[in-house]
């Protein structure tokens, strides 16, 4: 397994090995002991999976605010996503930064986006299916998210004009989104 850095450093890629042979293929996705000693060990507590039937589903830019703030470690199993991980902490030097990785079935990449960062991803094709571990339970109470085409961060996302809830089309820019002190 590989651990790459990103431009923000809390954000890492991960690379399992994977053992194909013509009957598929085997990998570990997860596994305390080794992720741990190679610094990326979290206690994760709920794994979430979602399905997206078109290409262009945008969902995001989604966080918890503390005490419930979630670190995630996303990976795709079926198609591919423009995974998007945004700096939200107040004070950080690389606030409002943002790092783009293409996460997909065929590269078995994994995105870590620790606590104090923005998610969202876009499908790059159809019937995209994204698990998610987090190391914290889902809290309405807490959930909060960001404006996907804030002018401000600038992302490049691969659509124009996304397929998005309606809890998405109406989320804060980040100037007005609330933010954990």
């Amino acid at each position: 397994m590989r651990v790459i850095p990103t431009k923000l450093s809390e954000v890492r890629i991960v690379e399992p090995d994977v053992f194909g042979d013509r009957r598929g293929f085997f990998m570990e996705s997860y596994h305390d002991v080794k992720w741990s000693d190679l610094g990326v060990g979290y206690a994760f507590v709920q794994d979430n999976h979602s399905l997206s039937v078109e290409a262009g589903v945008l969902r995001g830019l989604h966080y918890q605010l503390a005490p419930k703030a979630q670190t995630k470690l996303v990976r795709v199993v079926a198609g591919a996503v423009y995974d998007v991980a945004v700096d939200i902490r107040p004070g950080s030097p690389t606030f409002g930064q943002w790092v783009g990785v293409i996460l997909s079935a065929w590269n078995k990449r994994q995105l870590l986006v620790p606590k104090g960062f923005a998610h969202g991803f876009c499908t790059l094709v159809p019937n995209t299916e994204v698990l998610y571990k987090v190391d914290e339970y889902y809290s309405p109470e807490h959930d909060r998210g960001i404006l996907w085409s804030d002018p401000a961060l600038g992302i490049d996302w691969p659509v124009t004009d996304p397929i998005l809830s309606d809890k998405d089309r109406g989320l804060p820019r980040l100037q007005d989104a609330e933010l954990d002190p």
